[in-house]
């Protein structure tokens, strides 16, 4: 028990997840309404915009090397904090919702407001249906 306790103390020595700093949100969406972007702030925002918010668990490794590496990885793969990049918009993100890929399953225990009813998912989906694949004139 005290070797665990030791390995567990020299963990924390590890810097990498430690520094939770959030990058200047450059440009968002023009999100389709305010509902929308409140849907995807309390679903999404966490791992996929410049907004994170860093509970107090990582930072306390191993679990701030794998909450790091998902935010960087999520925001790698679409950031709504900086859609000027158009690497970063995801056509596909409306099905990845409908599928239930996203948010996923290990992340809702200990973010139960990016828990969804049925119809808030529904209306999620919309909106960024709406708000990435706006009508073309």
């Amino acid at each position: 028990a005290a070797g665990l306790i030791v390995a567990g103390g020299l963990l924390q020595l590890v810097p990498f997840g430690s520094d939770h700093t959030n990058p200047a949100v450059i440009q968002e969406p023009a999100w389709d309404s305010p509902h929308s972007r409140e849907l995807v702030k309390h679903a999404c925002f966490n791992c996929h915009s410049n907004e994170t918010v860093w509970p107090w668990y990582s930072n306390i490794a191993p679990v701030s090397w794998l909450t790091q590496r998902d935010v960087n990885q999520g925001r790698a793969h679409l950031n709504f904090s900086e859609w000027n990049d158009p690497l970063s918009q995801a056509d596909d993100v409306p099905e990845e919702v409908q599928a239930g890929g996203m948010p996923p399953w290990f992340y809702l225990p200990l973010h139960p407001e990016a828990r969804l009813t049925k119809q808030e998912r529904r209306e999620l989906i919309h909106g960024l249906e709406k708000t990435l694949r706006p009508a073309k004139p």
